[in-house]
């Protein structure tokens, strides 16, 4: 989760308080360098600043911790790490005995080492178990490690994914290999609530090196996906400056394929991003290097990952450039392959409430079960009822679980084993004669164009996006864009049989292209935003031979619902 926003003025406790949480703080906190920021603010009686630090807190959810890096309780350093580890420990002890084992990975960002190193050394002085990656690795390897080996009963990644430079996470994983969901949440966050001063927390030694063995694990599971043979494809990738470069590339050559071109200035781990003004593939521009890459190489496609390569973003080439696909085009290609290459009454494929319909779609036409999650991997994985096998699922924002009839290899968002398996799709197109693009043409004729889109708000004020959501949740509109709203639900009464949610959702009845709408709005659970996830469903007559004047028309309805949603909200 993100950190608390800072404190306006009027909110900010009194001067002396802050100095004296500040001092508290000091006292126990065992990093030079936030102890040196630390009483630089005091020197300086900054207020504003103490109060950003110390107004509120870092709150731990089923995302555990994300913040900007940073002395005070609403900053992720070691203190925060270190009571954490041990509010986590505390929760573990309540299931299992003294010597279970917890797995600890991190990435290459400010910290990440030294807080893993911390974690570990909390852990172990609790009386359990630790086992250490010794160097940076994809969080997929943690998640799978975690849920395939059967030797602990917990993980923990440190790892910010692909927010900005100077922030940093803490994700929990339970034994099977899932983030948490509620309510370990909550009993874990109680637990650290619990925790004294970290300076007085017993600190062990002898923790467990995890090696290249357990990676080779990941990837004989992720190399071995039976999804296709075909192997004949030329790939352009960039890891942006993350961790994903090594366990890529040698997934690749596992599995089969060239040894994909890597954008040399953005190979290397770089917890700085020089390259780019997000580490995030979805941002404008973060695929920039990549994409002249595969142009100059004459490259067949383009993955990019996000720094713990957890995430897959992928572009291909066009009549008009190269062209980058959003996760919705990749998920409902990827849905298609699972199911093309498996078998069984009791598959199950699962999205969430704001990815696409098209995955629904599919499932109807291949005779298999789709369900529906909240957003988050870990709830897709909670998705389905007792004996569904889950053999695909994705959101949105770049993620994808690839499987097959042996089940999935990481029960969370994995972008290596998604850029082998669209690796994989693109070279059976190719040996077919054919292009992802054709086969994105091939759903949007057999299932109806699915166009989707966002529209995001980012704000300095949170009441605001609370304002915004309370009044249409207080009068909804009875039109969007034009479109008469054939059914709202308040997400956080609870929705088709799922948890209650802060979001809102239209349905949308058909528009001047004939078709359906969707409109769901939430405000981001890792960022000061409100997001509007908006899809259109066209249907694809045999006359309409062009695709592209489809697409064209289902781009021009989103604008319009982007526009209408502008105005509704008044963040614009």
């Amino acid at each position: 989760m993100d950190a608390a926003p800072d404190v306006p003025a009027q909110d900010v406790p009194a001067q002396d308080g802050l100095r004296e949480a500040a001092a508290a703080w000091l006292a126990q906190d065992p990093d030079p360098e936030t102890r040196a920021e630390l009483r630089a603010l005091l020197d300086a009686d900054d207020g504003p600043a103490l109060a950003g630090r110390f107004g509120a807190r870092l709150e731990f959810g089923t995302a555990g911790l994300r913040g900007e890096l940073g002395a005070g309780p609403n900053r992720m350093n070691r203190v925060t790490v270190m009571r954490a580890a041990a509010g986590l420990a505390a929760r573990i002890r309540q299931d299992h005995p003294a010597g279970a084992a917890v797995a600890i990975g991190y990435d290459a960002r400010h910290g990440s080492r030294r807080f893993a190193l911390d974690t570990a050394a909390v852990l172990t002085g609790a009386g359990l178990a630790a086992r250490l990656f010794p160097r940076p690795v994809p969080t997929p390897v943690l998640a799978h490690y975690v849920g395939a080996s059967g030797a602990v009963v917990a993980g923990v990644m440190v790892t910010a994914s692909h927010n900005p430079p100077r922030d940093n996470g803490y994700k929990v994983y339970w034994g099977d290999g899932a983030q948490i969901v509620p309510p370990l949440d909550a009993e874990i966050s109680a637990a650290i609530d619990a925790v004294g001063r970290v300076d007085g927390l017993p600190l062990g030694t002898g923790w467990d090196l995890l090696g290249d063995a357990e990676i080779d694990r990941y990837l004989d599971a992720v190399a071995g996906l039976r999804l296709g043979a075909a192997r004949d494809v030329s790939v352009a990738y960039t890891p942006l400056h993350g961790v994903g470069r090594d366990v890529l590339l040698r997934a690749f050559g596992r599995a089969g394929f060239r040894a994909p071109a890597v954008v040399p200035e953005q190979a290397e781990p770089d917890p700085d991003f020089p390259t780019v003004a997000f580490p995030n593939p979805e941002e404008p521009g973060a695929m920039d290097l990549v994409l002249g890459l595969a142009e100059a190489a004459g490259a067949d496609l383009v993955i990019a990952n996000d720094p713990d390569a957890d995430r897959c973003a992928v572009a291909v080439p066009g009549p008009d450039g190269w062209r980058t696909l959003t996760g919705d085009e990749v998920g409902g290609l990827l849905a298609e392959q699972v199911l093309a290459h498996t078998a069984g009454d009791d598959r199950l494929i699962a999205s969430t409430i704001v990815s696409s319909s098209l995955p629904a779609a599919i499932a109807r036409a291949h005779g298999v079960r789709f369900a529906e999650s909240l957003t988050g991997f870990k709830w897709i994985m909670k998705a389905g009822r007792p004996g569904d096998r889950l053999v695909f699922g994705y959101e949105e924002a770049l993620g994808y679980s690839v499987g097959d009839d042996r089940g999935l290899p990481v029960r969370d968002k994995d972008g290596v084993g998604a850029a082998l398996a669209i690796a994989a799709l693109a070279a059976t197109a190719a040996r077919d004669g054919r292009t992802l693009g054709d086969l994105l043409d091939d759903q949007a004729r057999r299932y109806g164009l699915h166009a989707t889109s966002q529209l995001s708000f980012r704000v300095a004020d949170p009441a605001l996006i609370t304002g915004a959501v309370a009044r249409l949740r207080a009068d909804p509109p009875a039109e969007i864009a034009g479109r008469t709203v054939a059914s709202f639900d308040d997400l956080a009464e609870g929705a088709g049989g799922l948890p209650p949610t802060d979001g809102l959702r239209f349905r949308l009845a058909a528009g001047p292209s004939g078709g359906t709408a969707r409109v769901v709005i939430r405000p981001s659970g890792t960022e000061p935003k409100l997001k509007c996830y908006l899809e259109v469903v066209l249907p694809v007559g045999d006359g309409d031979r062009d695709i592209a004047a489809v697409r064209a028309r289902g781009a021009a309805e989103l604008d319009a619902l982007r526009t209408a949603l502008s105005a509704a909200l008044g963040l614009g």
